[in-house]
């Protein structure tokens, strides 16, 4: 195995030991065990604590994009229909608190984390959504100002996905995967678009 794979290795791990356990179990030695390497392996490629963070944070940024890009494929244009936009955002954001749990479980966990650490929290805090395809689609919407529009739609997504995740959805929101909980996410999506274009 090259350097580069074990690194990754490394790296989804720790997002799995932070999703899982929280931060806190986020160490080299529980990486070794999560890994069955032998003591002291990961610190031999990812030296600090802070390092073994940055990779977390790094890979959970790369995964994301290419889930987004999988998802979304050549296909994904901005439409021009409130509904079918709905729609697709509400897809995506249930793939995050589906498919995606762990990721998003451990982002969250992460991004409170390096808060104070700007080099690692502006790629995590931009890790799920993008603001530049947001305001896309609020101009083919034509919203009065598509920039503003697609970076509060983007806090809206944050927002959802947080709720179903760890606030008061959490407790009684449709399980992740089901019509019922994309129907839930589209209502509350579309509710925002139809506002914002007026």
């Amino acid at each position: 195995m090259c350097e580069q794979d074990r690194r990754t290795r490394i790296a989804d791990a720790a997002i799995e030991l932070v999703a899982e356990q929280g931060v806190r179990a986020l160490t080299h030695l529980a990486v070794d065990a999560r890994l069955g390497l032998p003591r002291g392996s990961t610190s031999y490629y990812v030296r600090t604590r802070r390092a073994l963070l940055e990779a977390a944070v790094k890979r959970l940024a790369v995964r994301a994009r290419e889930d987004f890009d999988a998802f979304a494929g050549s296909d994904f244009a901005p439409s021009p229909d409130v509904r079918a936009a709905a729609d697709r955002i509400a897809v995506h954001l249930d793939r995050m608190l589906g498919e995606r749990r762990n990721d998003t479980i451990a982002r969250y966990a992460l991004v409170a984390e390096v808060t104070a650490t700007a080099d690692l929290h502006e790629p995590l805090a931009r890790a799920a959504f993008s603001q530049q395809l947001a305001a896309g689609l609020m101009a083919s919407l034509q919203a009065p100002d598509p920039v503003a529009a697609g970076a509060d739609l983007v806090s809206l997504c944050e927002g959802l996905v947080f709720d179903r995740v760890i606030g008061s959805r959490s407790l009684d929101a449709p399980e992740p995967g089901s019509a019922a909980s994309r129907e839930q996410l589209s209502r509350a999506v579309e509710v925002f678009l139809r506002g914002a274009v007026g």
